[in-house]
């Protein structure tokens, strides 16, 4: 039986943790206590944005100065004991390709991909989200790690399943695989139309009970971390455990792409997910 069709889970502890030079970010315990790894799911606290970026954008593709984004960025790495220079963000684009690393990249070595993995030490891997999902896998055992971009496209297309086949390709087993499901909008926060619900219905299972009527007629809202969770639970891996957190409903922690276009405002930051291999 899935995982998630069981009539309990275990129970999700998380620590807010501060570093020493301000940034903040949320320490799931499933990922948080394998020796030799680093992980973090970043929130905005901190950093030296300012105006509707305040705080710790580390999104290059915002309007925000990218030296100020830079600054942050290194901030971020700073919190992993390590430089900007062993971050490596890739171009999103919403689909399941996954590049493999050997080493950090540049900016201007950055494929189009929503997932990277990796065997290597000292190569940061991080995700950008505003709303979306972030995905962070590790096998301890193997001693390699994924990180994936998972909005609602990319995890109906299968990008939990391409991360797991990848870190398989590098030696993982599925048996030893591990993930935490990071912030992201959440249920009562996401509303779609019937349209949008339609194509989630026509996936393996329906997920009809992912929905609940909105108040705008032919509207509903959709329960978007729990969708990436049954994804990630259905790979098979070992373990998977889900932050629930609401990067609309919590402005002080998280920036937020439905926030900005409800309040009409022309831009908005981006937080970083981040895993490593010390």
């Amino acid at each position: 039986m899935p995982q998630y069709l069981a009539r309990w889970r275990t129970p999700v502890t998380e620590k807010l943790i501060k570093a020493d030079n301000g940034v903040s970010f949320l320490s799931a315990d499933i990922l948080g206590n394998i020796a030799g790894l680093k992980h973090g799911f970043f929130t905005r606290e901190g950093g030296v944005s300012n105006g509707i970026h305040a705080g710790l954008n580390v999104g290059f593709g915002s309007d925000d100065d990218k030296d100020i984004v830079a600054r942050n960025r290194s901030l971020a790495a700073a919190a992993f004991d390590t430089t900007s220079d062993r971050l490596t963000t890739v171009y999103q684009v919403h689909g399941t390709d996954v590049a493999v690393l050997e080493r950090p990249l540049t900016r201007d070595e950055l494929p189009k991909a929503d997932a990277m993995v990796t065997d290597r030490k000292n190569v940061m891997l991080g995700i950008l989200t505003a709303d979306c999902t972030p995905v962070l896998f590790c096998d301890a055992v193997a001693g390699v790690i994924g990180a994936c971009h998972s909005g609602w496209r990319g995890s109906f297309a299968g990008i939990s399943e391409s991360t797991v086949q990848a870190m398989e390709n590098l030696g993982a087993k599925r048996a030893n695989i591990v993930a935490a499901i990071g912030p992201c909008i959440g249920r009562a926060s996401y509303e779609v139309d019937g349209g949008f619900r339609d194509r989630i219905l026509t996936g393996p299972r329906g997920d009809e009970d992912l929905f609940d009527p909105s108040v705008r007629e032919g509207h509903f809202m959709f329960d978007l971390p729990e969708y990436v969770y049954r994804r990630t639970c259905d790979t098979g891996i070992a373990n998977v455990s889900l932050l629930a957190r609401d990067t609309l409903a919590e402005e002080e922690l998280f920036f937020s792409y439905r926030r900005t276009t409800l309040r009409g405002e022309p831009d908005y930051g981006r937080q970083l997910s981040a895993i490593m291999l010390a």
